[in-house]
């Protein structure tokens, strides 16, 4: 995540989960963000405003009149310079207020000035009860009607002893509700792209498998990408050590077949394709049901091909965009260029492993673009980076 440039309020109310905000606040410098914290009188009970002042190196603002903005007032200045604003914890009182059109401090007063300017985020943090009180509930209705986002909060044991729902969701999350908010251009809104990533394992017996070297970096910061700019993202993946992108459907697949079942079972409601996984071109033909044992001399595993699903995508495909990926140690675009034709893509996505800065467990990629029309060279840049500009590249091609 980089924030740099990006301007984040932080809201804190009187609530015992305040402490894990000094991490949020620390996270989000870590970005490159300019944070400010504003806190509820009550929130300066469960923690000092000093600790947030150590951590974002700007003051914490608590008193609405406090006024050192070129002689601005302090709320009006903040907002107009806001790119998302976030309240985590967020109490009850304050949900109500906020919900109501009461704005009596600085962070409510901050708030309503911020409504019309950025993105605002709501993370409840409560008692289970006080959660489900259907006054509460109704306020939080209210504001998503508004436009606020609703962050739903985490179930588990909650500091007056109970469990249930109430708890702040983890940073980690938070910090990806900011991510998401902070891409204003959701260019992708109202799309349904589907994603392919990783290896496929072919299983030879219980504990063997052919696999490749793929480790899903490309495939998952193409969904990633798409999720922050709006769109419904359903991410195809084999086994991978990459943590799963948020607000993506994610479904888990080990086999070529597997992969198969679910990209074709997914593909009529889809957009756009993006079939960035690494999957397997044979099999064994006679998987054993138990382990093969150690024999002198050579052993010899008969394979047989898998499923093409490329190929039934392109034979199969009416509105939606295809791309898939082409990955080659020679000849690398006359063989792209064949697959294109061959499979009826729209697209195809080329690199050679053999070059550097490209191939599997980079953060880099060097690609080419390969249209019925066009080749486009891309330097070497970082995977996200290639990931937007695919995705740039698709939405004009189907504009």
């Amino acid at each position: 995540m980089n924030f740099t440039g990006k301007t984040v309020l932080l809201g804190v109310t009187g609530s015992i989960a305040a402490y894990k905000a000094a991490n949020l606040a620390s996270m989000l410098k870590k970005t490159g963000a300019d944070v400010h914290v504003l806190m509820t009188a009550n929130a300066t009970k469960f923690i000092h405003p000093i600790t947030f002042e150590t951590l974002t190196g700007n003051k914490c603002l608590i008193d609405t009149f406090d006024r050192n903005f070129e002689f601005s007032v302090e709320h009006v200045s903040l907002a107009k310079r806001a790119d998302c604003a976030i309240v985590a914890p967020a109490s009850a009182n304050v949900i109500g207020k906020i919900a109501n059109g009461i704005a009596d401090d600085m962070l409510t007063t901050t708030l309503m000035a911020c409504a019309v300017r950025c993105p605002i985020l709501i993370a409840p943090a409560m008692n289970t009860a006080m959660y489900r009180n259907p006054i509460v509930q109704e306020n939080l209705t209210k504001l998503a009607e508004h436009g606020y986002e609703i962050i739903t909060p985490a179930t588990g044991y909650l500091a007056c002893g109970d469990t249930g729902e109430g708890k702040l969701p983890p940073e980690e999350l938070l910090m990806a509700h900011i991510e998401r908010a902070l891409v204003t251009e959701k260019d992708l809104a109202g799309k349904k792209v589907l994603v392919t990533a990783g290896p496929t394992m072919e299983k030879i017996d219980p504990v063997r498998f052919i696999s490749n070297h793929s480790t899903g970096k490309m495939g998952y910061a193409i969904a990633k990408a798409a999720m922050l700019r709006g769109a419904e993202v359903t991410l195809v993946t084999g086994k991978t050590a990459i943590p799963v992108p948020h607000f993506v459907q994610v479904v888990p697949v080990v086999s070529a077949k597997e992969m198969f079942d679910a990209v074709t079972g997914r593909f009529p409601a889809q957009d756009i394709i993006i079939k960035a996984a690494a999957v397997a071109d044979y099999r064994p033909a006679a998987p054993a049901d138990e382990k093969v044992k150690k024999k002198d001399g050579e052993l010899a595993i008969r394979l047989e091909r898998t499923d093409d699903i490329l190929k039934y995508l392109g034979e199969h495909k009416e509105h939606q965009f295809l791309c898939g990926f082409s990955m080659e140690t020679e000849n690398m675009l006359e063989n792209s260029k064949a697959k294109l034709v061959k499979k009826n893509l729209d697209m195809i996505v080329a690199n050679n492993v053999k070059v550097a800065g490209a191939g599997f467990g980079t953060d880099t990629n060097v690609v080419t673009f390969i249209t019925k029309d066009d080749v486009r060279e891309l330097e070497l840049m970082s995977k996200e980076d290639v990931a937007n500009r695919l995705l740039d590249e698709i939405l004009q091609r189907m504009a």
